[in-house]
Parts: structure tokens; sequence; C-alpha cells
């Protein structure tokens, strides 16, 4: 029989999870004691991030290690978006009596190997019984002297570039939600997003005006950064990417690759505006930034306003 969180108890399932952590240089005191302590160079920049079972993930579509690489990626992704460079994560972890100490051991395997790629550390969290599973990462970073990165830094004659993956996850669970397991490159996309580690400090030494996260699409992410700087944006179609797993899902689902890449989220790529001459060499330009005129905050795709699909919402 399988051993479950209610047979281990609380304070055990605690040394299995803190056991085999290994810190950063930053970490002065990991976990074990009321609250972490960490060296700060310059400001701390601090982002919470949330994911339920059955709202953010499902246990037939992605396994414990998947829940693991997602919910590190995701939050650290946010620190990323400010121009910071990633030090430290804290985890509350919810879970019913009856989960099985093997779910925890697989995603206590991934948050390590995300944990290992982004390079932070587990410095600590808390852990609680829940009807379902649900995790909430704090991801932590500092700024190094570098300024923060906003979504009001938008101005007009600002490329509009983008670094990571676009479209991939959202075509991955297209294909889960219509029961199939392929293209395994989008599936697996959506299981573990690609973060582009490292690129929000690579935009910060390269003068972004502004930064965000792609977590619920690309359109209403640019869209709030129109909204704060007082700007149109406007993406040129032609200069997005087309790859052969995109294009085989939106043939077989009937739907416009280009959806994909507009609204799809939870890839977690890094979009920004940058001055001309200044976006970095492994970026892709897709875009310009307006003035507005008379015309409201928005974001235009070849010239016109957007009224497709935006990207998700939770209500």
């Amino acid at each position: 029989m399988n051993e479950t969180f209610g047979d281990l108890g609380e304070f055990a399932l605690i040394s299995r999870i803190t056991n085999a952590l290994v810190t950063g240089p930053e970490v002065r005191l990991g976990p074990g004691d009321d609250g972490a302590v960490l060296s700060v160079d310059g400001a701390v920049v601090a982002s919470t991030d949330v994911m339920n079972e059955n709202v953010h993930f499902r246990q037939d579509w992605s396994s414990a290690a998947d829940v693991g690489h997602r919910c590190i990626g995701g939050a650290v992704a946010d620190v990323e978006a400010m121009g910071a460079v990633p030090t430290g994560v804290l985890i509350a972890l919810s879970a019913p009596a009856s989960t099985p100490l093997t779910w925890l051991d697989g995603f206590m395997e991934g948050v390590t190997e995300e944990c290992a790629s982004a390079h932070v550390a587990l410095v600590g969290g808390d852990l609680s019984t829940a009807g379902a599973i649900s995790v909430a990462v704090t991801a932590l970073g500092q700024t190094r002297g570098r300024p923060v990165l906003r979504r009001d830094g938008a101005r007009a004659g600002d490329a509009v570039a983008y670094r990571g993956r676009l479209g991939w996850a959202a075509a991955g669970l297209s294909v889960l939600t219509r029961g199939f397991r392929s293209p395994r490159a989008v599936v697996g996309a959506y299981q573990r997003p690609q973060v582009p580690y490292g690129a929000g400090a690579e935009a910060a030494r390269n003068q972004a005006s502004s930064l965000i996260d792609v977590s619920d699409g690309l359109v209403a992410d640019l869209g709030h950064i129109a909204e704060a700087s007082g700007v149109v944006i406007d993406i040129d179609t032609g200069m997005l990417p087309s790859s052969e797993p995109l294009q085989a899902v939106a043939s077989a689902t009937g739907k416009d690759p280009v959806n994909f890449l507009l609204a799809g989220g939870e890839d977690h790529a890094l979009a920004g505006t940058f001055p001309f001459g200044h976006v970095p060499p492994l970026w892709n330009v897709i875009g310009i930034v307006e003035g507005r005129g008379d015309r409201d905050p928005a974001v235009f795709v070849d010239g016109r306003e957007w009224l497709g699909e935006r990207g998700w919402t939770h209500f």
C-alpha cells in the first residue's frame, strides 16, 4: 500500500521536503526557522503565483514533476519580467491527507530541477491539508543596481520584441483537451514551459523601457503595457514565428495558428519594448509602439485593433 501525506504527518513531510535542498550564495538562513534570511544587492522584487488542481493543472494531464516545474517557472518568470535576478522561492503546498508520498517525491523532483535551471534556492514555505492540491509560490529577486522594469515605460517609436516561445503551451492544452497526446512537443511545452531565464536582466542591461511575462496571452499582456504606458502597440503578424507543431495542431483543430501565437498563454516568454538599436540579439522584434493620437491605449494587429481572442482570464 502506498503511504500518504496523512500516514507520514506534517513534520516528517517537511523533513522529506527539506532534506536535500541546495542553497544559493544569497541564502544566509534557509528552511527550519520562522523565516528565511537572504542577502540583498539593490532592491528586492517579490511576486506570488498560485496553481490549483483542476484549474491550472489536472493530474491526468500533468505528472507531479510537471507541476513542480510549472509552479517554479511561472513564479520566477514574474521576477524576470521586472528585470531582476531571481534568487529564491518559497512554496506553500496544500493537499489532501490521502495524497500519495510518491506524488510529493515527484513534485520535489520537478521543483529541484527547475530551481537549478532558474538559479534560485528554495528557502522556505508552508504545508497544509486541503480538499485538492494547491501550490502557491513566492519568488524573490534582486536588482543589483539596475532599474526595475515596469509596464508603464513604453514610448512611441520603441520596438516591441519577445524572447521565449509563443503559442506552444496553448496548442498543447488544445491537444490534451481533445484527448490526444501529440504532437509531443506542444504537450511537453504545456506541461513544462521553457522560461527564458536570464532574459529579464538582459533586457534591463539593454535599456528596455517596459517588460512583461506572457502568461495570459501576447495580446492580453501587451495590452497591460499599452494601458499603463498610454500608447498603442501594433503587432506585425508577418514577424511572428511559424513552427511545424503549431501548424499541425491548427490544421487538426481547424484553428488559425496565429490565434495560438496571439492569445496563447503559459509559455512564459518575456515581451517588452526597447528603444531602436537596443534590442538584444536573441530577442525577436514583432512590432512597434505608436503614439495614441486620439485613440485609446490598445493593441493593434497588422494596423487594426484586435477583436479576436485575447487570452486567459480567471473570471
